[in-house]
């Protein structure tokens, strides 16, 4: 029987421990990959195929080929374009104001402020706060002949405003839980990325006789520049995903019809009230493809204006380099 020598075994034992050592990253990673695949990308393989299929909720298993006959159903429907264009201007006007005053509160939490801890854990409670209860409390405040803000409004002579039926005051209602809700959790995040930014760039600004606003300007907003583009590229998918606020704000078939002329129905409602309302599980797949295709195309074009942005600055900081040394050399000449 042949004896393994020390040498051999000692260089086996190394190879195990190399190869376990580059095998171990893909052994922390894989649990996550694992969820991924069943959770997220097998709903959303099976949710195209549906898409291309005839289903009703009464009998899933009995589905008929359709090919792209939901797709090209949904391009010529009415509702669908309506959601669309409900589903923009809710995230315009909901994710312009939340982000704007975000970075506000961030920029007044940076300063030391007396019980600025209590200041940070409070403009976060609203995020924690369920959806439901927020749109219930925020459906009184909007109430037509009881609600606070007609009656603070009727202070001032103002008319009684319908927040539900009306189409603009409707969805600046749900845009206003929405920036509530919302606001607070992208101030901590540029509150994050503002402690982040090194102390000696404001001290070389102050030096150069920068008051606040121009330090705010030229350090702090250069500096967030990243965060900024990663919290609109968020913002904006969740306002493309924007459900719970339009059903409970009146709530019952009103709200998954969004009103009574479907003023502020999202792409998202319409899309529950096709499969549980209506039954048809193959358009309301297509609906939810034709919403994620959606979000991919505004994630590119984020991406590629951020690599745009990202170039521009690249260019310029190599021409003021060149600039500096031209001038020294000359200087030196």
């Amino acid at each position: 029987m042949a004896v393994m020598s020390p040498a051999k075994l000692l260089t086996r034992r190394q190879l195990w421990r190399r190869r376990g050592t580059k095998a171990a990253p893909y052994a922390f990673i894989a649990p996550f990959f694992v969820f991924f695949a069943a959770f997220g990308l097998f709903p959303l393989i099976y949710t195209g195929y549906v898409s291309l299929h005839r289903v009703r909720l009464q009998n899933p298993d009995d589905m008929s080929w359709v090919g792209l006959d939901n797709y090209t159903t949904l391009l010529q429907d009415e509702f669908f374009w309506n959601s669309l264009k409900n589903t923009f201007t809710i995230g315009v006007i909901s994710t312009v104001p939340q982000l704007c005053l975000a970075l506000g509160l961030a920029h007044l939490l940076n300063y030391r402020l007396r019980g600025r801890t209590f200041f940070r854990v409070a403009i976060l409670l609203p995020y924690a706060t369920s959806v439901a209860a927020a749109t219930l409390v925020f459906a009184g405040l909007f109430g037509r002949d009881y609600g606070m803000l007609n009656w603070f409004l009727g202070q001032f002579g103002v008319d009684p405003i319908d927040w539900f039926n009306d189409k603009w005051p409707s969805q600046i209602a749900i845009s206003t839980i929405v920036t509530w809700r919302w606001t607070g959790y992208n101030a901590l995040i540029y509150l994050a990325a503002m402690q982040a930014i090194p102390y000696d760039r404001y001290e070389s600004a102050m030096l150069d006789g920068a008051g606040r606003w121009q330090q705010f300007r030229h350090v702090t907003l250069p500096g967030l520049r990243p965060t900024i583009v990663f919290t609109i590229i968020v913002s904006t998918i969740g306002a493309l995903q924007i459900f719970g606020e339009p059903l409970l704000l009146q709530g019952g078939t009103t709200g998954m019809n969004g009103g009574a002329s479907r003023q502020y129905q999202t792409t998202g409602l319409y899309m529950y009230q096709s499969g549980w309302q209506y039954f048809s599980l193959g358009k309301a797949a297509a609906i939810a493809w034709l919403l994620f295709l959606l979000i991919v195309i505004v994630i590119g074009v984020n991406a590629l204006i951020a690599r745009q942005r990202l170039r521009y600055a690249a260019k310029y900081a190599t021409s003021v380099t060149a600039a500096s040394s031209t001038n020294a050399s000359v200087r030196k000449g």
